[in-house]
């Protein structure tokens, strides 16, 4: 499964990854509206699979929402810079420019803790880049990534680009942090495994979020 799903995001990210800006920000701000609307459903799903009392996961929704706003903002913000080459001899005259482009299939591994949240903090910044992404939530918390899914479905989000992949992170980790076609892992969770991610990612993009 996990294969699979690497694969489909692989290939979906060859047309995703060409799509304009304010495509990505509509889409990211399609999502945030469709939480507003089912807000007290999606709080629901946060009790049932959390245990958080329903305020809390009231207050959790809310920010998941700003967090795919601020996303969809972003999508739109995403530009290199000109670089004077003058501070070395030869250079006179000279602009460098540089230009921002999605790195691919984005391996995002998620806790329990905050499950829509945290989600959205990996999820959205890698859609409004233009990145595919699989996306592996902790076991005990897998509805709320495959209602997110949904949501983004729904939103227009082209397929193939979110892919979810539901189980323990001893069996499906290495598989799905160590295949080439995956350019960068994002995880959040303890120190410990993010050090065994660290020693086996290799020369990929990494970010840590750890306890």
């Amino acid at each position: 499964d996990v294969k699979q799903e690497i694969e489909g995001a692989h290939q979906a990210f060859q047309q995703f990854k060409n799509l304009a800006a304010y495509n990505r920000a509509s889409i990211l701000f399609r999502v945030a509206e469709q939480m507003k609307k089912k807000k007290e459903e999606l709080a629901k799903i946060l009790v049932s699979e959390t245990g958080k009392p329903i305020r809390f996961a009231r207050s959790e929704i809310d920010r998941t929402i700003v967090t795919y706003q601020f996303s969809a903002e972003e999508a739109k913000r995403l530009y290199g810079e000109t670089i004077p080459m003058d501070a070395a001899p030869g250079g006179e005259n000279r602009l460098g420019m540089t230009l921002r482009e999605p790195l691919g299939v984005i391996a995002a591994i998620t806790p329990f803790n905050f499950p829509f949240n945290l989600v959205a903090h990996k999820v959205g910044p890698a859609i409004a880049a233009g990145n595919t992404v699989v996306l592996k939530p902790a076991e005990q918390t897998p509805l709320s990534a495959l209602t997110i899914a949904e949501l983004f479905q729904e939103a227009g989000l082209p397929a193939g680009a979110l892919q979810v992949v539901t189980g323990y992170g001893k069996t499906l980790g290495d598989h799905l942090i160590q295949d080439d076609r995956v350019k960068k892992v994002t995880f959040t969770g303890s120190a410990q495994v993010g050090k065994q991610i660290k020693a086996k990612v290799g020369l990929k993009k990494l970010t840590l979020e750890l306890g």
